[in-house]
Formats: structure tokens, sequence, C-alpha cells
């Protein structure tokens, strides 16, 4: 343990890849997350839109996860997941979320942090049928975050429910949909040389973005 400890101590990265300045930085951070996000799709950055999501459970301690981004635009950022889960409910009864993006191919991070809301049904609808099947199914076989007896005790929900709509049409089940999350602050972080990382912090005030550099 201590050998490990003292290999985990001794790993350094000199980040050296990009720099970030005033120059680069697009006055819209949505559309400055939309670039950076093109980036790490261009650079085969494995899940470029895998992020930790952050949700606060009801004895205000933490809980964190990885999700998937499905969908961006002016009003925030959309992911999907089953109302019922642990983060449905966190999410339910505190809206309050953080979301943390990490391209370590890019050297770059960015953090998130704003207020989650249920999209429309019609929306949650129109995503939901794009899913593969077998995604579809698992969403109605999966009661997430509860305990289940076993693995073929999870496989066999999920071979009742194949059965099932092998029948009749897979229409989304109402405790699966999506939430969007509105964001108040967004950080871009670069990693630099010597640990002088670029770190650009945006804010909302009054509907209108205002930005300052942070000290790494």
């Amino acid at each position: 343990m201590e050998e490990l400890s003292k290999s985990i101590a001794d790993l350094r990265v000199d980040y050296s890849l990009k720099k970030f300045d005033e120059t680069d930085l697009l006055k819209n951070p949505i559309e400055q997350f939309e670039m950076w996000l093109d980036e790490a799709i261009k650079a085969n950055v494995n899940e470029p839109n895998a992020m930790t999501l952050a949700t606060v459970k009801p004895d205000g301690s933490p809980s964190a996860r990885v999700v998937l981004l499905k969908g961006i635009s002016d009003s925030g950022l959309v992911f999907f997941t089953n109302y019922e889960s642990n983060k449905g409910q966190e999410i339910l009864q505190n809206p309050k979320v953080c979301l943390v993006f990490c391209w370590l191919e890019l050297q770059r991070q960015v953090r998130i942090e704003g207020e989650a809301v249920k999209i429309s049904d019609a929306d949650s609808d129109q995503y939901f049928m794009t899913r593969p099947t077998g995604s579809q199914i698992g969403a109605h076989a999966s009661p997430q975050s509860k305990p289940v007896v076993s693995r073929e005790e999870l496989e066999r929900m999920f071979a009742e429910f194949e059965q099932l709509f092998s029948k009749e049409p897979i229409m989304r089940p109402k405790y699966w949909g999506g939430f969007r999350v509105v964001p108040q602050s967004i950080e871009f972080w670069q990693g630099r040389q010597n640990r002088l990382h670029d770190r650009f912090l945006f804010r909302k005030v009054n509907n209108s973005w205002t930005y300052s550099r942070l000290a790494p």
C-alpha cells in the first residue's frame, strides 16, 4: 500500500498541449462549450459526451455518477434517466446540480453549475423512440437504483418485457425521461505548463453572461 501511495504521488503530467486566453474565448459560454465538444469529438476522445453529474442527497451529502449528454441548446444541456432512480429523486427534491466534462486527451475540463428541470413528455417520447430496442426494453425492465436478487433476476425481467413487446409497440415508461440543466455558471479549464492553467468562469447575471479569469 505504501509503495502504491508513493507511485501515485510521483505521477506527473506537465500540460503543454494547448493555450487558452482571452483572444480564444467566445463571449457566449454555450457556444464556447459547443466548440470544445466538437473538438473533442473530432479528436476521437473516448465518450466525449460523458459527464459527471453531481446531485445532493436529502441529508445534504453529495452524490455523483457519470451520465451521457444527449442534447444542447441555449436553454441548457439534456440527459435522460429513470426519474425514480437515486439521481432522479435527488434532483426532484433539490434541482441544484453540477456537471463536469473531462477530456484528458485535450487536457481540458468544463464545470457547469445550474438547476435541472424536467423536459416535456413530448421531447422525452421523441428521444426514447430513437433508442436501440434493447435500451428501450431495459428502461422498462430495470428498477434503477433498487436492489435486485441477482443478475439472473435482472435478465429474467428483461426477457419478460422482451416477450411482451414482441406483441405490442414499446412505449416510453412514464417514470423515464429527460432533464435539462439550465446553467448559471460555466468554467473552462485548459491545462498549462508549471500548473499555471488557464481558467475562465462565466456567470449569468440578469440573463447576461459575464466572465473572469481565475487563478489556477
